[in-house]
């Protein structure tokens, strides 16, 4: 099953899963890729979540500053020149790429300069659905969409709020909301020809037993791809535990039955630039035998 499922993605998206260091595993290790912190609000709040400035902590929702699309375009501009093997732009934040209208601006800049690298944008999937036209204009044909939850009770367990066109929504009600948008989105993108990877954030006493339908649904709405990363315990959610290895493992193997599953992801910075297999870690890490890749 799994070779057949790497197969089809291999033979669709040939391209993408050949270079791309997030979904493919060879390209993890030789493909450099950049991220634009140009995205600094976000429009949810995850309860194991810390968006922040800071030069040294190795994280998701962290950069070292936030810049605008033509600082942006520049630092595109050198690094293009120092990183030979430079092929992917994204931008992961450090909020909701979605909800800041920078994202659209840079990422029409940089595909107007540099139409043939590659443009993916990490989103929750609250307003992917109604801009996945947007991306497609920019250039954008990768989208990474984080969904921890299927049923609205967990969901209310992980989500403090969702702020959806002014309005604020809590509880369960913005955990439904959530949802519903989220695989709408998924859906939408993946039928306008984006390449759609699902990441699920691990919370052991929480989510653990939602994984399943997570992949399933993520599937039958037209993703290609799943990430399941361990929790980082910080926020709210600072006295949760992470995962242990082999509760990642076992995740992984559940949720392949309908996915092909990504196991190398660092949880980079929103600003991270290089190649992610070659870059060091700022959480403890330990590399088995199989090319997993497991954070402490």
């Amino acid at each position: 099953m799994k070779t057949e499922r790497w197969g089809n993605i291999g033979s669709k998206f040939a391209h993408l899963t050949s270079v791309h260091p997030c979904y493919n595993e060879k390209a993890h290790f030789t493909t450099a890729r950049i991220h634009l912190p140009v995205a600094p609000r976000c429009n949810i709040q995850c309860n194991y979540c810390i968006r922040k400035l800071d030069k040294c902590e190795h994280r998701p929702g962290v950069a070292g500053a936030i810049l605008n699309p033509r600082e942006a375009l520049i630092r595109v501009d050198k690094y293009i020149k120092d990183i030979p093997n430079l092929r992917v732009v994204g931008i992961a934040g450090p909020g909701e790429s979605l909800a800041n209208e920078d994202t659209f601006e840079t990422l029409r800049l940089v595909h107007e300069k540099y139409p043939d690298l590659i443009k993916c944008v990490a989103s929750n999937g609250l307003v992917l659905a109604e801009n996945v036209d947007r991306l497609v204009e920019v250039g954008v044909t990768s989208v990474t969409v984080t969904i921890n939850a299927v049923d609205p009770e967990v969901g209310a367990k992980i989500y403090s709020f969702v702020r959806y066109h002014d309005k604020t929504y809590k509880g369960v009600e913005g955990a439904k909301l959530l949802i519903e948008n989220q695989f709408l989105g998924v859906k939408k993108a993946s039928e306008a020809g984006l390449n759609v990877k699902v990441n699920t954030v691990l919370i052991p006493e929480i989510n653990f037993e939602q994984v399943k339908e997570i992949a399933k649904r993520s599937a039958e709405n037209g993703a290609i791809l799943m990430n399941i990363i361990p929790l980082i315990p910080l926020q709210k959610f600072e006295k949760e535990r992470a995962p242990e290895c082999d509760e990642l493992t076992m995740a992984r193997t559940i949720a392949e039955e309908f996915l092909p599953q990504f196991r190398l992801c660092r949880q980079c910075r929103a600003d991270a630039i290089g190649v992610p297999g070659v870059e060091p870690c700022g959480s403890p890490v330990q590399q088995r035998a199989s090319g997993e890749y497991y954070h402490a």
